[in-house]
């Protein structure tokens, strides 16, 4: 298992070093001027003075050697300083801390609801395979993925707090304001957990010591609760790292949609205003956080996984 996770953390640091040279050439490889992209985001003119765009070079060192200057914001990245905002000057740190906060609360409890659905009809899809639960659960799951969020965030809108007016339609300034979004980002990998919940029971439903268990008398009910609940946990728990991961950054139409000040929209809006530092931050920290989560979930499945952990060993 040593040897595997050595493995895994040296993939982790040479994918963050790609990275981080992917992310420090964005200005270079949109053939935009550096300096000029400064000026954009600051004054809303076409014609920028040609002196003024040779003094940010000098000042922030755009007339550098490349090398020289990846290095330098490497070292800074190190120590978590990315700089100041084009557009409000604020510290980028500051707002990257806070809309990952944001997003990571909006992705968590998105989440925490389609574990908490799924199972149950993943068990009910098992217990009759092919039968009139399963068909519904089927159809449900397979709904639920074509239904795009563009379209499922303003409907809830529509119905939810304008017509019966139970949510708030927009912001982030009190818990009712989590559950329409997360409820709304919820529908689609609800729909691949349940599809994961249901194979991982069928695959324990079919199992010798299962049927032993029912021949002791055990119920199917709670020959699930005892036994399929725990062995399917693990397959949808590295499906939870995936999408944790995705969501964290990935949120930009809900977070659009819905006002939230989260990590996608933070994106969107550096992307619209030409601000370099924060489109530069976000995406280094939204692929660290994907990297370092879908690691943590791979070393959680191979914890508890002991045919995978003994393959690892025997290997």
């Amino acid at each position: 298992m040593i040897p595997f996770i050595v493995r895994r953390f040296v993939v982790l640091l040479l994918t963050l070093l790609v990275v981080s040279v992917l992310c420090f050439a964005l200005p270079y490889l949109s053939e935009a001027d550096p300096a000029r992209s400064i000026l954009r985001a600051r004054v809303a003119e076409l014609a920028i003075d040609a002196d003024a765009v040779e003094g940010l070079k000098a000042r922030y060192g755009l007339d550098r050697p490349l090398p020289v200057q990846y290095a330098s914001w490497l070292g800074n990245v190190v120590r978590g300083d990315f700089g100041y905002s084009f557009t409000n000057r604020m510290p980028v740190g500051d707002q990257i801390g806070s809309a990952l906060r944001v997003s990571a609360t909006l992705a968590l409890t998105a989440l925490a609801i389609a574990i908490i659905v799924a199972f149950p009809l993943g068990a009910v899809a098992a217990i009759r395979p092919g039968g009139r639960a399963d068909n519904v659960v089927t159809f449900i799951t397979q709904s639920l993925v074509a239904l795009p969020e563009y379209w499922l965030g303003p409907l809830a809108i529509l119905v939810f707090a304008l017509h019966l007016g139970w949510l708030p339609s927009a912001g982030w300034l009190e818990p009712a304001h989590v559950v329409m979004p997360a409820c709304v980002l919820a529908f689609r990998p609800l729909a691949y957990f349940t599809r994961v919940a249901r194979a991982s029971m069928l695959d324990v439903l079919n199992a010798p010591y299962m049927t032993a268990a029912r021949s002791r008398g055990l119920s199917v009910a709670r020959s699930i609760v005892a036994h399929g609940l725990r062995n399917a946990t693990p397959p949808v728990m590295t499906l939870f790292g995936i999408w944790l991961a995705g969501l964290i950054g990935g949120a930009v139409v809900i977070e659009v949609i819905f006002a939230i000040p989260g990590m996608g929209r933070l994106v969107y809006n550096a992307v619209v205003n030409h601000d370099i530092p924060l489109l530069q931050a976000g995406v280094v920290c939204i692929v660290a956080l994907a990297v370092a989560i879908n690691t943590v979930a791979d070393l959680l499945y191979l914890a508890l996984n002991p045919a995978l952990r003994a393959s690892r060993h025997a290997g």
